[in-house]
């Protein structure tokens, strides 16, 4: 994952959350269900490191704005 920029966590209510699971369509569920609760940079990408389990996205959110 990209290195966390300090204008993403940079007021109260602003959170970057890395998402790991076994599968992409569990990562998208996820996702998809955290763009219901709060304004988020929405579906990213799912990344598979070689040789490590799983796989991995993020998400950029503000929990004071409300999701879709």
């Amino acid at each position: 994952m990209d290195r966390i920029d300090e204008q993403h966590v940079s007021e109260p209510g602003l959170v970057v959350v890395d998402i790991t699971s076994h599968d992409e369509a569990t990562a998208l569920a996820v996702m998809s269900e955290l763009e219901k609760w709060w304004a988020t940079s929405g579906i990213g990408t799912v990344r598979r490191v070689p040789a490590e389990p799983g796989v991995n996205a993020r998400v950029y959110a503000d929990i004071r704005r409300p999701g879709t």
